[in-house]
């Protein structure tokens, strides 16, 4: 039996390697280390088909290190420990030639699985190279995600996804029997969501389903041949953004039906529960914030309890905090007011705390001024002094403004009665 297309047509060097040009482009952050050979541990986070498993290759055979591969949904901490073992015969202590071990969907290893790697990460027994689809800062243990380089691959564009076609057509031993004509390639593109290997997957199955030597690819011809409606929710695919996407946009407008909805397409579809009560948990700060204070309680409670529960019980407890968020006043004075001050930081710099602010614990610092004035808020009517908590460069700036809901308004009248004038709210 054939390889798949897109196995077939795997880039084995950097210059045919196609996207990520802020990674292995000529400036690319990973491309003077692939070059070098001198490789740190890394996670490769993107979506599905953009590379990950290519890319991990490729630095492997340019860095001319051993190569080993576990896939986290068939391997255990056993396959785990006689993988590094062999390593260790054939790699030197820190020599820049340690082997790489390659992990695919890394998030899928439990807790204790990704324990029995941080030894031979952080002795140097191996390179570590895990890819996932999932946010490595939820789903990779802090130990090991300290001890690797995190860089992120982008979905591929149209552009990308069009050279990928090009490329299996010219350099293809199969398809270069064939005469391919790309007449129209929406189609192609739409279904692929920028998944690269769904892409060619496709395409292979429409010529092969053509049994004639010249085709004309056209958007009719594509739809005629992949079957609409294969599945109702990929999770791992383009539905997987445009459908949490939507959920959240439906909290966001206040919209129940649409909230459930769009919940009852994830859970249908099997999506990670997790990951669903993951992002209410950030709607309920982000978009609800103080106009309903009790919302973040709420979400963070589903998160807790999903994960305890599992599916399919889970629904029952997603679908509640769904329609709570979607029901809740929103504001997002305080996302905003976070966002500002962040902004400034970095256009402001490491600005000097003010010497009645800092904190004194010894004598030296008390004599040379360290909370000299500094007064103790309790001390006065309504436990209330007005003092400068800013630095002086930033006098009266404003982040915070409330927002026009019943609790910040009370929120409002509370620093107005404080501070009169001083943030003009």
């Amino acid at each position: 039996m054939n390889e798949p297309l897109a196995e077939r047509v795997r880039p084995q060097t950097l210059e045919d390697y196609i996207s990520q040009h802020h990674l292995v482009g000529e400036t690319g952050s990973l491309t003077h280390q692939i070059k070098k050979g001198i490789i740190p541990s890394i996670i490769l986070w993107g979506p599905p088909g953009t590379g990950k498993t290519t890319l991990a290759n490729i630095i492997a055979n340019q860095s001319e290190r051993p190569f080993y591969t576990l896939s986290a949904i068939s391997s255990g901490v056993k396959d785990i420990r006689e993988v590094i073992d062999k390593a260790k015969q054939s790699g030197g202590l820190f020599t820049a030639k340690n082997p790489i071990l390659f992990i695919d969907e890394i998030h899928r290893f439990s807790k204790s699985q990704q324990d029995s790697l941080l030894g031979a990460v952080e002795k140097g027994w191996v390179t570590l190279i895990g890819a996932t689809t999932e946010n490595p800062s939820f789903e990779v243990i802090p130990a090991l995600l300290s001890r690797c380089q995190v860089y992120i691959l982008n979905a591929f564009d149209k552009k990308d996804l069009e050279a990928l076609l090009k490329r299996a057509i010219q350099q293809d031993s199969i398809l270069q029997s064939k005469t391919i004509e790309l007449k129209e390639t929406e189609a192609l593109l739409r279904l692929s969501g920028g998944d690269g290997r769904k892409l060619l997957n496709i395409f292979e199955l429409v010529v092969n389903s053509e049994d004639k030597d010249t085709i004309t690819i056209t958007n009719d011809l594509v739809m005629s041949k992949v079957q609409k409606n294969t599945v109702l929710y990929d999770k791992t695919g383009e539905q997987h953004y445009d459908i949490i996407s939507a959920f959240i946009k439906s909290i966001r407008g206040s919209d129940p039906n649409g909230a459930v909805y769009w919940l009852a397409r994830m859970i249908e579809g099997g999506e990670d529960i997790k990951f669903i009560a993951r992002r209410m948990v950030i709607a309920a700060s982000e978009d609800i914030g103080l106009a309903n204070p009790t919302a973040l309680v709420m979400a963070n409670a589903t998160f807790q309890g999903v994960t305890v529960i599992g599916y399919p019980e889970a629904s029952i407890l997603l679908g509640q905090c769904a329609v709570y968020l979607a029901t809740s006043p929103k504001s997002n004075a305080s996302y905003m007011a976070i966002k500002k001050a962040q902004q400034t930081v970095r256009e402001t710099g490491d600005l000097s705390v003010p010497l009645p602010l800092r904190n004194a614990p010894t004598k030296l610092m008390k004599d040379i001024g360290y909370g000299d004035g500094y007064k103790y808020a309790h001390d006065y009517q309504n436990n209330f002094v007005e003092e400068e908590f800013l630095p002086e460069e930033l006098m009266g700036t404003s982040f915070y403004t409330p927002g026009e809901n019943s609790r910040e308004k009370t929120i409002k009248t509370f620093l107005q009665n404080r501070w009169k004038d001083k943030y003009k709210l």
